[in-house]
């Protein structure tokens, strides 16, 4: 079986506490081999997230995005299976132009109160490359063999 070379491409992202998430680690990579970093709830006491309720849950830092990227807010599959607790809307975009405090939009769906304590690890950010496009308007598209055929045109 032959060996995959693998090349890990780092950027430097600014990051800035603010005053009530100085306690509050960075997010950070759990693994080496992880896509995206934890991070970590900011808030100020114990918050209870009931049975389909949703709340922005603050994190405790803000960050300097470079232009060219975007950063991803994506849900932590732990919490997801075990209690049913996710992010609205998935992923949520940090776009490079914003800099105030980065939060998580939680959703509770399961059948179970969900109590979020300070410095629990909430959800994962991921940072990805940007594409921007040129919108050209054209009176036809190109044929393809699927056509229009969409939501769930393909099968199970």
């Amino acid at each position: 079986m032959p060996k995959i070379e693998t090349k890990t491409h780092r950027i430097s992202i600014e990051m800035k506490r603010l005053p009530h998430g100085v306690d509050i680690d960075l997010p950070s990579y759990a693994t080496a081999g992880a896509s995206g970093m934890d991070i970590r709830a900011a808030v100020e006491t114990d918050f209870t997230l009931a049975p389909g309720e949703r709340h922005a849950i603050p994190c405790g830092f803000a960050m300097a995005v470079p232009p060219g990227y975007e950063a991803q807010i994506r849900p932590r599959s732990g919490l997801a299976l075990k209690h049913g607790v996710t992010i609205a809307n998935s992923p949520g975009t940090i776009d490079s132009d914003y800099r105030g405090e980065i939060s998580v939009i939680m959703i509770n769906v399961g059948s179970r109160n969900f109590i979020i304590t300070r410095g629990m690890r909430i959800a994962q950010i991921v940072v990805a490359a940007v594409a921007l496009c040129h919108p050209m308007e054209v009176s036809n598209l190109d044929v393809t063999a699927r056509g229009i055929n969409g939501f769930g045109s393909t099968g199970v």
